[in-house]
């Protein structure tokens, strides 16, 4: 990860966005995007000056569009803005999705086509850079004129209001503040409008996920393959002229990947001659049509995801040659609708997951081995509850997959009247990508339990590698015992990505 990221509205990535969320990576702003935005501040200024009638700058906000503010109570204006929308309930955001909500805030003001002064955007990075985050309740955003309520509890803490939070600890902004000698901003005309309007606080979210997507995709690989190789399942149905003949390049890029994962195998060489069987089953024989699709389905979401961290999602939109654009950028169901599809393209992994537990652990379908992998069935039901928990979290996946982007209720007194519920897209998600780390944790800790009932012959270099990493976080089960915190620790390097290098995401 880069220790340090600049910023400049153009170049952002998912990268740069989980280095700065997740690994603390420092935030500059770019020295011409600084200019930039000192250029159409100066367009703001000017039209204030003249008396221009301009939406949210001279007028009022939605519904009150068409109530004109006096001159002397524009700086009121966007203060109350922030004031009145700073009414968001529930849960805060952890810390990471909050810092990745205000660095891509940050750069879309960089952008320069929003109006603030550059000093809203250094003040929102001093804030970063010493670690402190506002707490922002989860609900209370349809993500249509952007997440209002969200953006105002970052743009209250800006102006020293309400609440910083600091290596756990709680307290009013304007003390951190001070202690730190950051000075707490107050507002000109469009500068609380600009810290508001757009779709960052479920973009923000959307980019941790997708990037949680992306580990569970590779770690799903690495549990199918050494779940495959445990039931003695055959490779041959990865063979590339299968996939080649299809033409899904998602398809293709798994299933190379799973055959990759299984080379080098004594396991495979002990039954290639003597099986009898023809076909494995479809959550074994089919993991490529399977996670292949869901390859596809991410490399979009990336696509949208990508473009939106530095997408213009102000309105209205103000131009170097004094231009007032007003638009609708701050809609947010681009992002919606593939937080939805991604939600889908998880469930889907959760639930072939689940199916290849209950063939390690069911004595009906697992080819020899100890029922519920227990030694000593009966006296202990090993791990039999397993695959009852995979049950119930791929369910519940099923569920929260219902799109959120369909529903919409009208805002606004009307008009804000098609909304895009894309924070609930979002919240959706991050529950599903909680349940599928679990469930592919408890396939590999199955999986690597039904491996040493294949010894003395061992899987592949990779896989081996596998099980040595799962064995740091769950020892053999020799006789039942609590698997609870056993098994919240290898989920854990799950999220962590412990196992992605042994299946790297295929180079487009």
């Amino acid at each position: 990860m880069p220790n340090a990221v600049t910023i400049d509205g153009e170049s952002l990535s998912l990268g740069d966005v989980v280095a700065v969320a997740r690994g603390g990576a420092q935030v500059v702003l770019d020295k011409r995007a600084c200019e930039r935005m000192n250029r159409v501040r100066r367009v703001v200024d000017d039209l204030v000056k003249s008396g221009a009638v301009v939406y949210g700058v001279t007028t009022g906000f939605g519904k009150l569009a068409d109530v004109a503010i006096p001159r002397e109570r524009l700086d009121e204006l966007q203060t109350n803005l922030v004031r009145s929308h700073a009414v968001g309930v529930g849960p805060i955001l952890a810390e990471d999705e909050t810092r990745a909500v205000m660095l891509l805030r940050a750069n879309v003001l960089a952008k320069g086509l929003s109006g603030p002064r550059p000093l809203l955007v250094e003040r929102l990075l001093a804030l970063l850079n010493e670690r402190f985050y506002p707490p922002i309740p989860e609900q209370g955003s349809v993500g249509a004129s952007g997440d209002l309520a969200p953006l105002a509890h970052v743009a209250l803490a800006l102006m020293g209001e309400g609440e910083l939070l600091f290596g756990g600890e709680r307290r009013q902004a304007i003390d951190w503040m001070r202690a730190r000698k950051i000075e707490p901003v107050s507002l000109g005309p469009k500068e609380g409008l600009a810290l508001l309007n757009g779709t960052q606080a479920h973009t923000g979210l959307g980019a941790l996920l997708l990037s949680d997507a992306m580990t569970l995709w590779q770690t799903a690989h690495v549990a199918g393959a050494a779940t495959l190789d445990a039931l003695k399942g055959t490779p041959a149905a990865f063979d590339e002229r299968i996939h080649a003949a299809r033409g899904q390049v998602g398809q293709q890029r798994s299933a190379a990947l799973l055959r990759e994962l299984m080379v080098g195998s004594a396991i495979r060489e002990s039954h290639r001659t003597h099986d009898p069987r023809v076909q494995d089953a479809y959550a074994l024989r089919c993991m490529p049509q399977v996670m292949g699709p869901s390859y596809d389905a991410i490399t979009f979401a990336s696509a949208v995801i990508g473009r939106e961290l530095n997408a213009a999602t102000d309105n209205p939109l103000v131009m170097e040659d004094g231009t007032i654009l007003s638009g609708g950028n701050f809609h947010g169901q681009a992002v919606a609708m593939v937080l939805d599809f991604l939600a889908i393209v998880l469930t889907n992994i959760a639930t072939m997951s689940e199916r290849r537990v209950d063939r390690l652990l069911n004595p009906d379908l697992n080819e020899g081995l100890p029922p519920f992998l227990a030694r000593e069935a009966g006296v202990n039901s090993g791990l039999m509850m397993l695959q009852v928990n995979a049950a119930a979290l791929a369910s519940e996946c099923k569920v929260l997959s219902h799109p959120a982007s369909v529903d919409t209720i009208p805002t606004d007194g009307g008009k804000e009247d098609v909304v895009p519920m894309a924070m609930g897209s979002a919240i959706k998600l991050r529950r599903i990508v909680h349940n599928v780390q679990y469930v592919i944790a408890i396939e590999l800790l199955c999986a690597m339990q039904a491996l040493e009932f294949r010894r003395p012959l061992k899987s592949s270099a990779r896989i081996e590698e596998a099980h040595t990493r799962v064995r740091r976080h769950v020892t053999p089960l020799d006789r039942d015992r609590v698997l609870t915190a056993e098994l919240g620790a290898l989920k854990t390097a799950v999220a962590a990505g412990v196992f992605g290098d042994l299946a790297p995401w295929p180079a487009a």
